[in-house]
């Protein structure tokens, strides 16, 4: 076998080398830029319920339940609601839920809240919904209340599964 039977596509293995290097270079920069553009996106999206007013937020979070398969969703009164903001039901199942908009990570109170509110409305389950985050209180009262916690990642989840968002 001669020289040229050594060569792939014409070229010589040190050029083969450089060039399948290249192609790897060029690849994960393309992935890579994908990646940070849509982490990008996303924060973008979510961005705007941090500008939400409290009563804005509760519509925003029965708006998505609604789209996320949950019926007979109803936003309460604004004052009096006994720490819950919306009840509705999905698969058989009653929700109350208690919606926090703050710019800060949600504490226990607002576990306390939707835990009193789930058994004044007879709910099955009591769940808090924020556009943040919570702290390692809220998050040992929840477990130990049975309260669900739906922050921002996933109400995240939640915009993109219906994809409107």
């Amino acid at each position: 076998m001669g020289e040229k039977g050594r060569m792939i596509l014409g070229m010589a293995p040190e050029q083969t080398i450089i060039a399948i290097a290249a192609a790897i270079a060029i690849l994960s920069a393309t992935v890579m830029a994908i990646f940070w553009a849509a982490r990008f996106y996303k924060r973008k999206k979510m961005g705007f319920l941090d500008g939400l007013e409290g009563h804005e937020f509760e519509y925003f979070c029965a708006k998505l339940l609604k789209e996320n398969g949950f019926i007979e969703v109803e936003v309460t009164k604004g004052s009096g609601d006994y720490g819950v903001d919306i009840l509705a039901e999905k698969d058989g199942v009653t929700y109350a839920v208690q919606c926090k908009c703050y710019t800060d990570p949600v504490g226990v109170k607002a576990v306390q809240e939707a835990y009193a509110g789930r058994d004044y409305y007879d709910r099955m389950v009591g769940a808090v919904m924020t556009n943040q985050y919570f702290t390692a209180p809220a998050v040992n009262a929840a477990r130990k209340l049975k309260i669900l916690l739906w922050d921002r990642g996933y109400l995240e989840d939640m915009m993109g599964e219906n994809g409107e968002w």
